[in-house]
């Protein structure tokens, strides 16, 4: 009988101490943040490891090989229509071939557009466009604006 009864006390004491967790996990979904839900609502730029990212400093073109990125990103707007940002647009000349090529900056507006709905996550919404302008110098045989579509 007391072999009986101490697994009873054994199976009350886990219920007890398990209910409040699958009661917290069941309810956490219709318990989130109005923050979180307001970073949810603005696009993002999804990067070459699937992260998605707000107003990166940095970014990615060429994921491949790594010759093409934007540093210094500054945003000066970031909505659910469109992002704008200045930086510079690093790229190698690959001269005589990418390997030993050099790599050169150049002055630059960004660009992002055409946010849709992300595959890998339907709940968030992602730019699939980007357009790069350049003021100034450009990367040899690139036009002052190229617009890129982003990966989804």
């Amino acid at each position: 009988m007391y072999k009986h009864t101490m697994v009873g006390i054994v199976t009350l004491c886990a219920a007890a101490l398990l209910g409040p967790a699958v009661a917290t996990s069941s309810a956490a979904p219709t318990t989130v943040p109005v923050t979180a839900h307001r970073q949810l609502q603005d696009p993002v730029l999804v990067d070459c490891l699937w992260h998605p990212e707000v107003r990166p400093t940095d970014f990615m073109l060429a994921c491949g090989d790594g010759n093409s990125r934007l540093t210094s990103l500054r945003w000066t707007d970031w909505n659910a229509n469109s992002a704008t940002a200045t930086g510079v647009n690093v790229v190698n000349d690959c001269k005589p071939y990418c390997a030993v090529g050099k790599f050169h900056s150049f002055p630059v507006t960004v660009r992002l557009d055409t946010p849709q709905t992300w595959k890998r996550h339907p709940q968030v919404r992602q730019y699939t466009e980007i357009t790069l302008t350049y003021p100034g110098a450009r990367p040899d045989k690139f036009q002052h604006t190229v617009t890129y579509p982003l990966w989804n």
